[in-house]
């Protein structure tokens, strides 16, 4: 039997990192992942993420986004590889929309730069949107893509050269927690033996959770699609055209500039509700005959320099909670396990963060957040 002094159960894009900042902190370290991440079965595929800092979801986020910039500064300096585009982030709503409300809010309580507009400056400065022009825009200059296949991979290249040990294509089967450690049962059977876990399962969350005795935690993974559409003007390049979240009345929707050619790529947040199979299986882009058509009535009626028609398509997984906050914890009768699941679609930006996070929790350090929006008993007190 193998022993660690922390073991992560599943190494997507919050598991991978917790496991290089474990590595990072001296401690022996595994990561086992059912995959072989970066993968295109889980949260962290389809290129690129958005990572924005006055955040509309709750101010709360906010310490956390810059803490996340941070450290995805410090990863591209420590891996010698671009991350992170500067491409800036423009949120735009109806007045009183309560993203909008918020973001505000939050960029006066932490006296961020972020600008904000009216319709017609909006369409002044962008010229390849059709917004109304009763619109209100926030523009955050410092905000932008995060690369977020390539942030996997430098995270796992990072945590292997700490010292980290790397277990992919390997389903956990069980876990048996005592007030000593856990022990980490393989389906090859293997067991593995930690002082400390850290279990970062995504789309597995609910089951892996109720094997350490969880058994209500309220997550449902849901299949997401995101598209890419041909721009038929300039207007859309990444050093003019910002990463963009809209709160329209079809929904809310999300989308990035034209990077590398390879399309203008859009999603919607809300929208169709399609549970995952019962095995987890993410079923590719194109399965469904309403994938992405809701995107390209979007692109059709509020970005008129691109070509409404589907250029590839990639889906993705959405675990959620009820309340679409995050759960970031500790285990209720097993301190020594760490939590990390329930990220509702909007986790990517802050996995270097939570990586920190959750790898101090295990270590039963103090995480240095406020977490009490992230807690486990606000489902079941």
């Amino acid at each position: 039997m193998e022993q660690y002094d922390v073991i992560v159960v599943g190494a997507g894009a919050m598991g991978m990192s917790a496991g290089y900042h474990a590595a990072r902190a001296g401690r022996r370290t595994l990561l086992i992942d059912a995959y072989d991440p970066p993968h295109a079965q889980g949260t962290h595929h389809g290129e690129t993420r958005i990572i924005r800092h006055a955040y509309g979801e709750g101010r709360a986020y906010t310490p956390m986004a810059l803490r996340a910039q941070a450290l995805w500064y410090e990863l591209e300096r420590e891996t010698s590889r671009k991350l992170f585009l500067e491409t800036g982030f423009l949120q735009a709503g109806e007045p009183g929309s309560q993203m909008l409300t918020e973001m505000q809010g939050s960029a006066k309580e932490h006296r961020l730069p972020v600008e904000v507009l009216n319709g017609c400056e909006i369409k002044r400065r962008w010229p390849g949107l059709a917004l109304p022009d009763s619109f209100v825009g926030c523009y955050e200059a410092g905000s932008g893509v995060l690369l977020s296949e390539a942030c996997v991979q430098a995270y796992r290249d990072a945590a292997v050269a700490r010292g980290a040990t790397m277990l992919p294509n390997t389903p956990v089967i069980a876990i048996h927690p005592n007030k000593e450690g856990a022990e980490v049962v393989t389906a090859s059977g293997k067991l593995y033996r930690a002082k400390s876990l850290i279990v970062t399962a995504g789309k597995f969350a609910g089951p892996m959770l109720a094997k350490l005795g969880l058994s209500q935690m309220p997550l449902s993974p849901l299949r997401k699609t995101v598209e890419w559409f041909k721009p038929l003007t300039e207007d859309y390049a990444p050093d003019t055209f910002p990463a963009f979240l809209f709160d329209l009345p079809e929904g809310i929707f999300f989308g990035f500039p034209d990077i590398g050619g390879e399309g203008v790529k859009a999603g919607r947040h809300d929208g169709t509700i399609r549970p995952m199979p019962a095995d987890g299986l993410l079923l590719p882009h194109g399965t469904f005959e309403d994938d992405g058509q809701d995107c390209a009535a979007y692109i059709a009626r509020y970005m008129p320099g691109i070509k409404p028609e589907i250029i590839k398509g990639s889906a993705c997984t959405y675990t959620m909670t009820p309340d679409e906050h995050f759960i970031l914890d500790r285990h209720p009768d097993y301190p020594h396990i760490a939590i990390g699941a329930g990220f509702s679609g909007h986790g990517f930006k802050f996995a270097s963060a939570n990586g920190e996070i959750l790898a101090k929790l295990a270590a039963g350090e103090d995480p240095g957040f406020d977490l009490s929006l992230f807690t486990l008993r606000r489902f079941n007190p």
